[in-house]
């Protein structure tokens, strides 16, 4: 493996790591979230508590989507790296560039592709 490809390993296993770690957080506040509101009498369409608490688990379940999605992002530059592909645009095939993968290490494609598959 090569210096380059070390380094993006490591970089991708900190994302995993953060990744993985944000998203425990976020699912022990929902949990939380849910446990607190199960102790309440929120109505969320006639009390103005229950509209907050309502707006609060929308909002920590999108977090939790993204995050996983992110890790499956994560997961795929990883398989691209074992598979040597790795750093190549997957629509022309060109290098990604070292600044894009740096900026975003699981990028897919080259700037100049960046619109049509990230």
């Amino acid at each position: 493996m090569s210096t380059s490809q070390e380094a993006a390993a490591a970089r991708l296993v900190e994302e995993r790591a953060s990744v993985t770690a944000q998203l425990a957080r976020m699912e022990q506040d929902l949990t939380d979230l849910f446990a607190a509101s199960r102790d309440t009498n929120a109505d969320d369409e006639h009390d103005p508590e229950g509209q907050t608490i309502a707006y609060e688990r929308s909002q920590l379940s999108s977090l939790i989507r993204r995050a996983r999605a992110s890790l499956e992002e994560i997961e795929a530059a990883t398989d691209r790296l074992a598979a040597g592909t790795y750093g190549s645009c997957a629509v022309c095939h060109q290098p990604v560039g070292a600044e894009r993968l740096e900026a975003k290490p699981t990028a897919r494609t080259c700037v100049r592709h960046a619109d049509v598959r990230s």
